[in-house]
């Protein structure tokens, strides 16, 4: 059962919790880290809206004033002090709206649900919208990164075959290719997705889908370890993949296969200067929050893929015991002029 906001008359700032309903373990672990430091989370599953949450903005001479009604209790938007911005999924309308007014729907809910959102009072964002949206434009991440010494690999976005079939050959058939955006949001699980993949000559003859969805291609790095660093308000947690185990199977830690295999999760360390240039990343970026995938070479040099600011932690917490949910509660309840 859903934690509600209970006696709200007299309860005191809130820290609201915006994920979708399937999402436990990482808003549990932040709630119960933010209880313990006497504090209240308030959790708002997104896709519950618009159909089983109410939310209000009034504007008027006396200034504004949002409401959250959530299963009978609610909320003032004055009440809520911070704000964990862990996921925003598309509003859930239900059945029964005909396919013509439905994409309009959808947008007013979305608009709606930003709109109230982004007028909170809230002293504390992890992370701010503006900020997160900036931040999920992966040329600029790139680019952030080089500015504060990582290295990052060589890299081409485009929709032109004879662009890919020339970077291709300059760096000796080397190449991997993704997305910019994630192919999918379902909330199933089913939906289609789309894995880094190594690209092969015979690739180079097929590129034709390229003038309906341009791809990134992106220089193959060799790999000793993959990491997935959460780094939190300047603090990294570090879990690795041993990427000697599983690089036959898979190019993307993500595939199926490879958790197939049993390779898990392992403890890590990075160099002060490392973790000193993702803090410096973040910063650059606006995060308080963010998921950064780094490969580690043979050679022990760190490269920079890309920092998710909404990414997956949970497994470093539960398979490491690493503190990123403490992490997070202290960075929802710093003090504003320590941010």
């Amino acid at each position: 059962m859903r934690e509600r906001p209970p006696d709200v008359t007299t309860a005191g700032a809130s820290v609201l919790l915006v994920s979708h309903s399937q999402d436990d373990f990482g808003i549990g672990r932040v709630a119960e880290a933010l209880r313990r430091r006497g504090a209240r989370p308030v959790r708002l599953d997104v896709d519950r809206f618009p159909r089983h949450i109410t939310l209000s903005t009034a504007l008027g001479p006396g200034g504004a004033r949002r409401r959250l009604e959530d299963a009978g209790a609610a909320l003032g938007g004055d009440e809520i002090s911070a704000v964990w911005l862990r996921r925003l999924w598309a509003p859930n309308l239900g059945e029964g709206i005909p396919e013509a007014y439905r994409g309009a729907c959808v947008r007013e809910s979305m608009a709606a649900l930003t709109g109230w959102l982004s007028g909170l009072p809230a002293r504390r964002w992890i992370n701010e919208p503006a900020a997160e949206e900036r931040a999920q434009d992966k040329l600029r991440q790139l680019a952030a990164a080089a500015s504060v010494g990582l290295r990052v690999p060589e890299t081409l976005v485009t929709n032109d075959p004879a662009e890919v079939r020339g970077f291709f050959a300059r760096l000796g058939g080397r190449v991997v290719a993704k997305m910019l955006t994630p192919f999918s949001t379902s909330l199933s699980g089913g939906a289609p997705f789309v894995f880094t993949h190594a690209v092969s000559e015979a690739d180079l003859d097929a590129l034709s889908g390229l003038r309906q969805s341009p791809m990134v291609f992106q220089e193959r790095v060799p790999k000793a370890r993959e990491l997935r660093v959460a780094c939190v308000d300047g603090r990294c947690f570090p879990g690795a993949l041993d990427a000697t185990r599983y690089e036959s199977i898979a190019v993307d830690w993500r595939h199926p296969d490879v958790s197939d295999a049993g390779i898990g999760w392992e403890p890590d360390a990075l160099p002060r200067h490392i973790e000193a240039q993702l803090g410096a990343l973040l910063r650059a970026l606006g995060l308080v929050f963010g998921a950064v995938d780094l490969i580690r070479t043979p050679d022990g040099e760190h490269v920079f893929l890309e920092v998710n600011p909404a990414g997956e932690w949970g497994m470093l917490e539960r398979d490491l015991g690493l503190p990123i949910a403490d992490a997070l509660a202290e960075a929802l309840l710093a003090p504003t002029e320590n941010r």
